[in-house]
């Protein structure tokens, strides 16, 4: 983030401040012949006001008070006029933008009444009007510090709303991640473990089948590994987060197919089929993806079922067109009383962030997990897929 541009550097305002009215002073004293001329004590307060302003970032509630006791009292004295009110305007400034309201207008109180005893005890004839115009500067001092400090609040707090959109944006970031590879993972992996049994068993009773079980082995892997590619990829930044084509509802059939592999008998599927099936948004499709694959994997792992039912009831074109229908069986054990992984959390994840839904619950014998999300909108027509398997 860049550097927060907070004006001129303190020194540069203090040396700058004193030199306009020490020299700015001198000048004006020439054409004052009846002020008091000046001395070491002129000088000196002079220079404290200036001074004090350096203050203004380390000790603000010090360096009004000061600038001001040094300004009064070289007018008290009876030193000509000139720029000495220079260090006390950027004082009250400093001050209201500070955030010390009652401190500043306290103290531009007291400045004006000062200024209309002084005008009052002269005798001139506009001494009314000088001290009504000093008491209008003092305000319009005031008020431009209060307006500094109420741009620096609203810039401070568009900041913070930016760093809190940002920080959500990285978190949701990682949460994303951190489903996608629980997916990917855990379904190839639990896979991959149950091949290989099914080939270990087979290559004691039926050696035929052994080489096709190690086949299937294969292209699980290479699949797996291309989506943990992916997935790598965009912890590099190589890649978008959410690729142009990532897995949708035309690869759920390989899902069932990887299913079937493994032992389970899976039944799939896909409505209305007579194809009239509206278009889906991108993002739907591949959370729908994730649902059915993070529900076989742990119908395959856990469930110890032997038959598994997929329905996706995607919406029929028109207006009352209603919402996309995940639903799936198992004739297993069940998952009630058991812990919630982060399997089960992804799902919602997945669905929450759509505005959708995910439900579990019994069946009798077995579990139904069934998810309801929003169609969206799509471009590509052809992005679902039709049909019966």
């Amino acid at each position: 983030m860049p550097r927060r541009f907070q004006g001129p550097p303190t020194a540069f305002v203090v040396i700058a401040v004193a030199v306009v009215q020490l020299v700015g002073t001198a000048f004006a004293a020439a054409r004052q012949p009846d002020m008091r001329p000046l001395d070491v004590l002129a000088f000196v307060l002079l220079v404290a006001g200036p001074a004090a302003l350096s203050l203004r970032r380390r000790a603000p509630a010090v360096m009004l008070p000061a600038v001001a006791a040094a300004t009064l009292l070289y007018l008290a004295v009876g030193y000509p006029w000139g720029p000495v009110l220079l260090s006390l305007a950027l004082a009250i400034v400093f001050s209201a933008a500070a955030g010390r309201r009652w401190q500043t207008w306290a103290v531009a109180g007291a400045c004006a009444a000062a200024l209309a005893a002084h005008y009052a005890a002269s005798g001139d004839d506009g001494a009314l009007i000088r001290a009504v115009a000093g008491t209008s500067w003092l305000v319009i001092l005031v008020l431009l510090g209060e307006g500094a400090r109420l741009r620096h609040e609203r810039v401070a707090e568009r900041r913070r709303q930016q760093e809190t959109r940002e920080q959500a944006a990285r978190d949701e970031y990682r949460l994303t991640l951190a489903r996608d590879i629980h997916d990917v993972v855990a379904h190839s992996l639990s896979m991959i473990n149950v091949r290989a049994s099914v080939a270990l068993h087979l290559g004691d009773r039926d050696p035929d089948q052994f080489r096709p079980a190690l086949e299937a082995i294969k292209a699980a892997s290479k699949e797996s590994l291309d989506e943990v590619r992916q997935l790598l990829g965009v912890l590099r930044d190589d890649v978008p987060l959410r690729p142009a084509a990532g897995p949708g509802l035309r690869r759920i059939p390989e899902l069932a197919e990887n299913a079937r592999r493994t032992g389970l008998e899976v039944k799939l599927q896909m409505l209305p089929e007579a194809g009239a099936a509206r278009a889906v948004a991108g993002v739907v499709e591949e959370a729908a993806y994730r649902i059915v694959q993070e529900a076989l994997t742990n119908v395959v792992r856990h469930a110890g079922a032997g038959r598994a039912a997929v329905v996706l009831d995607v919406p029929e074109d028109g207006p009352d067109a209603g919402q996309l229908t995940v639903t799936v069986d198992d004739d297993g054990r069940g998952a009630a009383g058991a812990p919630e992984g982060n399997g089960l959390t992804g799902m919602r994840e997945r669905a929450a962030a759509l505005g959708g839904t995910v439900r579990f619950g019994p069946l009798h014998p077995g579990w139904r997990v069934q998810a309801v999300l929003p169609p969206g909108s799509a471009k590509d027509t052809g992005n679902h897929h039709e049909g019966q398997q």
